[in-house]
């Protein structure tokens, strides 16, 4: 076996314990933890969501020196979650596994909405004020 066979077998059983049934299982676990020690917040709070997001994005507010509007931040904040990856994830699971696979999508989305808010959550609340006055760490 040369050097490059034993690399590849290597690299082969890592990527079978971080991308295989270990990983979602820990995934989906961690949602549904996450969900039951919030009481649903991903449930309870989207009607709030959507009404300061996706209701005020069209109002115009002026944005000051070095500020942003809420389009632009909501615009930012979809761009670094979102991402290509994503896009081209749906995509193959649709190729892959057909129609229904769009349902087991959404209820993975669901759970990993309070996995994303958990993880903002905890950066806004561990972020610091570096020497200049400025915030340092925070989501994203």
């Amino acid at each position: 076996m040369t050097f490059a066979e034993r690399v590849a077998a290597v690299n082969d059983a890592i990527n079978g314990v971080v991308w295989g049934w270990p990983m979602l299982i820990l995934l989906v676990g961690a949602g549904i933890l996450l969900t039951i020690m919030t009481k649903g917040f991903q449930f309870r709070k989207f009607g709030y969501a959507m009404k300061n997001t996706m209701g005020k994005i069209f109002k115009k507010p002026e944005a000051g020196e070095g500020e942003i509007t809420p389009f632009q931040a909501m615009s930012t904040a979809l761009a670094g979650t979102v991402g290509t990856g994503n896009i081209a994830g749906i995509t193959t699971a649709i190729t892959l596994g057909g129609a229904g696979s769009i349902f087991w999508l959404w209820i993975t989305a669901l759970i990993g909405m309070v996995t994303k808010y958990s993880e903002v959550m905890l950066a806004v609340k561990y972020r610091e004020r570096n020497q200049y006055g400025d915030w340092v760490g925070g989501p994203m």
